[in-house]
Order: structure tokens, then sequence, then C-alpha cells
């Protein structure tokens, strides 16, 4: 089978198209033919070994992926795709069925034309009205916003702000916090903020903008998406026992144990109309280090997704 193989850490180039042996699916394990994956920020991280924050944390995420290479040389967080072949004790899935998944428990992997996951793994079956390009973009950044928006304990009416309204986790949160009845301001370039409109926000700030500011003492919840919004500029910007959450600090909250059941709770937004994966750009397998170059850039809207068939 073809297999995207990052050898070492570096730029998109060290991206490696092989033919390597299929996996053969062990005694509770499911074989999935992958028909699409997605390339999220966070893939281009671990192949350039790009970790935010201090030396001692790139040092500890070294040691955990691979000291010269990921040790895990298959990258690739989510997957659609049809369960081709099952191990002999597997009673929850059939050959046949379709399913999207998160890897991320699984060794990652995503980045191939097939992949081995226990039958107990991060899968749920693929929403009905959805292509595998728009069902494989949903896992990582899905359960990630609606894991966070979960904590935010919206009320009906409550005024939310979602900073970087316009990524992969921003476009699901604010159809999410949407979803809960809350009123929706988004934050992204004014070039996307029809998009986000069309998504549910009431109203759209620009953050490009000289007079950018945020309204003190205004929002029941500010849910910063991206990880760039000074935490002091947020907190200034809640009511009174409103509620800041950070990404990168809330989604380390998120137990594992609870993780299947969000995916079983997008399906069915999804199914009924009210979420919708909101997609930037499609690549072939072919031109996976293209995919990860656009995404690394920095302005992609929603999600990039990898078609594999």
């Amino acid at each position: 089978m073809k297999a995207v193989i990052c050898p070492k850490y570096g730029p998109p180039e060290v991206l490696q198209i092989r033919e390597i042996d299929r996996p053969v699916p062990q005694e509770k394990e499911v074989l999935i033919q992958i028909r699409a994956t997605s390339v999220h920020r966070g893939d281009t991280r671990i192949r350039g070994l790009d970790i935010p924050g201090p030396e001692w944390q790139k040092l500890l995420a070294r040691l955990a992926l691979g000291l010269r290479g990921p040790r895990k040389s298959i990258l690739g967080m989510e997957l659609a795709g049809v369960i081709s072949e099952t191990g002999p004790a597997v009673t929850r899935w059939k050959s046949g069925d379709r399913v999207f998944a998160s890897t991320v428990w699984s060794g990652f992997g995503s980045y191939a034309e097939y992949k081995t996951m226990p039958e107990d793994g991060i899968m749920a079956p693929m929403p009905s009205n959805l292509s595998f390009e728009e069902a494989a973009v949903i896992p990582s950044g899905g359960i990630t916003a609606l894991g966070i928006i979960k904590m935010g304990d919206i009320q009906p009416g409550d005024q939310v702000l979602i900073y970087g309204a316009s990524g992969s986790i921003g476009t699901f949160a604010v159809q999410l916090a949407r979803a809960r009845g809350a009123v929706v301001t988004g934050v992204c370039s004014g070039t996307n903020a029809e998009l986000v409109k069309s998504l549910g926000a009431a109203s759209v700030l620009d953050y490009t903008t000289s007079g950018f500011t945020l309204k003190e003492g205004y929002f029941n919840l500010v849910f910063d998406a991206v990880g760039c919004l000074s935490p002091t500029q947020a907190k200034k910007a809640l009511r009174n026992n409103g509620i800041y959450l950070n990404v990168h600090s809330a989604s380390d909250r998120i137990k594992k144990s609870s993780v299947r059941c969000l995916l079983d709770e997008l399906k069915t937004l999804v199914e009924e109309g009210q979420l919708i994966p909101v997609i930037d750009r499609i690549f072939p397998l072919e031109e996976i280090a293209a995919a990860h170059k656009y995404v690394e850039g920095g302005h992609k809207i929603g999600n990039v997704a990898v078609s594999i068939t």
C-alpha cells in the first residue's frame, strides 16, 4: 500500500511516499481502507518538531515523539474510510461499514491507504450526509471544539466570543455555541467575516484593524481557539463569573474517556444540520508536502483535507 513516511524532522519536503506492507488486523482490530484524511497545524508541528513554549517543553516533546524523527513515522490524526476486514473477535463492526475516526490515541497513521484500529478505538459511523473528505476533517477539530464548548456551560442568550473563528477549531466552535443559543461574536480577519457570519455569528470583529479591541465586562465566555489572544485582554472582556478558555490549556482537560461520546455527538449534530465542516482545500495524497506547506503558512480557512481515493 501507499503511505507517507516522515523519516526525520524537517520541512514539508522530508515527507516521502513509499510502498509498504498492508497491516493485518489482530483479534480485536479492524482494517480501514482510508478514503480521506487531513492536515492540521498539529501534524506540521510534529513533522517539523515545531513545539511552542520553552526549551524544556521541546526536549520533552522530542523524548515523547522520537529523538531524530517521529517514532510513529506515518503521521495523520484523523480519517474517514471503509472497514475492509475485521479481526475474528470483533463484534461491533463489519466489513463495508463507513467510519470516521481520530487516530491520536491509536498511533496516528492516517497518511496511508490502510490502517488498523482497535474495535473500541475513537471511531464512529460516518455521518450519512457527508463525503469522505468532509467527514475526515471533523474528529480532531470537532472533538476539541465540542469538549471545550461544553466546559463553557453556555446558556441561551449568553454572549460568547470565539477568537480565531475562521480556523479549524473556530469554525466548529461558532456553530456549536450558536446551537446552544449563544449570541456569538467571532474574531477573524475581515476577509473571512462573511463565512463566520454564515456559520451563525451575530457579529464579527476584524483583529487586523488598528482599532481592534474587545468590549470590557461584556462576554459570558471567551474562547481563544488559536491561542493568540492576550489572557489579560480576554479576562478584561469577561462579565463577573465569566469563563476564559484557551485551546492550548483547555484541550488537555478533555478526558479520553469522553472522547468517543463527543465523536458520536458530532455525528448527530452533523446529521441534524447543526454542524457543517468547512474545507478550504482538498489535496491528493501525492501532494501531501504541498498540503503541509499550505497549512504551515497560517492562512487556511477551516480545514485542509487529503483525498486518498
